[in-house]
């Protein structure tokens, strides 16, 4: 199992999903050390859609840690996994030295071809299109899921 995970997000979320998305991130420090580095969200209402990627993304780039494995959430590129899958996929990352994990949430535009590029691999949480903040909380969620199956514990049935 991965012993650290960082996720890089463009935005703040708020309300409900603020709450959702610290009750996961609680929960899961009880399994490995987690950080959210939230970089700032750019107003595409007044600039072009090229322009907003390119800030988000330069700061996106910036953040991820330089040690840690890179693994983006693309809906249209990403492979899906289901729970079961995806805890053996973390617990494989882990026993093959790479404990540190970056996932990466863009904005809601997405995420630019640099970081997708830097990627390796593209993660999907489904075909449905999902508000960056719902990705966020729905990522969590099956991060804590993953850890509850890698343990044992009662929680997936």
């Amino acid at each position: 199992m991965i012993s650290r995970c960082t996720l890089v997000c463009v935005g703040k979320p708020k309300g409900w999903a603020a709450q959702g998305s610290e009750d996961y991130a609680s929960r899961l420090r009880r399994y490995f050390h987690i950080d959210v580095i939230e970089v700032p969200e750019e107003d595409f209402n007044r600039r072009s859609r090229e322009e907003v990627l390119s800030k988000e993304n330069q700061r996106i780039l910036k953040s991820i840690p330089t040690e840690a494995y890179v693994i983006s959430l693309d809906r249209e590129r990403g492979e899906q996994h289901p729970s079961e899958q995806l805890a053996r996929k973390l617990e494989d990352l882990g026993v093959t030295g790479r404990s540190h994990v970056a996932f990466i949430i863009g904005g809601p535009l997405g995420l630019s071809p640099d970081v997708l590029q830097i990627s390796q691999e593209l993660w999907s949480l489904g075909e449905i299109t999902l508000p960056h903040a719902l990705a966020r909380v729905v990522l969590l969620e099956q991060l804590y899921r993953a850890a509850k199956i890698h343990r044992n514990e009662k929680y997936h049935w």
